[in-house]
């Protein structure tokens, strides 16, 4: 096995939970007569709930309290991800088979405690990670270096020996830029920037079971 360490991301890459995302944060947006570009999605998605908002009331000049935007992307979301998002193709036996072999295995994403640790939960993925981290716990994003070493220091491993996997380009160009290793996740939201991810990654994958041939 070549990778002993793992860091993943969450929505788009161990779960199916890219439209749901998607159209929660389109719906606010769409509800307040915001107009944005096609790349919104790509912008946001490493930002996480509280970095979305931000971005939505500082760049976007939504003119609502940032408190209440967290708490409507909760509101709107919350359902989905308690019982219905499903684990892509072959996530669980990929993870299961890993921490067979020794693997120490991770979660950092941007989506909230209050979504993430259900919804893993449901799915029987929760206990086969040694920490779930969102980025509120950093008080950071994806977007940001420091949130890779921070991760890294507290995983207890060199940078360069941990493979993040993540299917948004900004978050897979971030952590290469931090020093991990990378593995570009393929998801349908986001495969239009399927090569620019390649660009920037170690490794790109189609299919989870993949991972195991890394």
């Amino acid at each position: 096995m070549r990778y002993t360490t793992y860091l993943f991301d969450f929505d788009g890459t161990l779960v199916d939970s890219m439209p749901t995302y998607v159209s929660v944060m389109l719906r606010i947006l769409d509800e307040n007569g915001i107009t944005y570009g096609d790349d919104i999605i790509k912008i946001i998605t490493p930002l996480g709930y509280v970095g979305t908002a931000k971005y939505y009331t500082d760049q976007l000049h939504l003119d609502l309290p940032q408190d209440e935007l967290i708490e409507t992307m909760n509101r709107y979301a919350y359902d989905e991800y308690a019982y219905n998002i499903q684990a892509k193709v072959g996530v669980k036996e990929t993870l299961q088979a890993l921490k067979e072999q020794g693997a120490d295995l991770h979660v950092l994403t941007a989506s909230p405690h209050t979504v993430l640790d259900v919804c893993l939960k449901r799915l029987g993925l929760l206990e086969l990670f040694t920490n779930v981290w969102s980025c509120d716990d950093f008080g950071t994003t994806k977007a940001d270096v420091r949130i890779y070493h921070m991760a890294a220091q507290k995983i207890g491993k060199p940078i360069d020996q941990i493979l993040f996997l993540d299917d948004n380009y900004n978050a897979d160009k971030t952590a290469a830029m931090a020093g991990m290793k990378v593995c570009g996740v393929y998801d349908p939201t986001s495969a239009e920037y399927a090569d620019e991810i390649r660009r920037v990654s170690d490794h790109y994958i189609r299919d989870f079971c993949e991972l195991l041939t890394i």
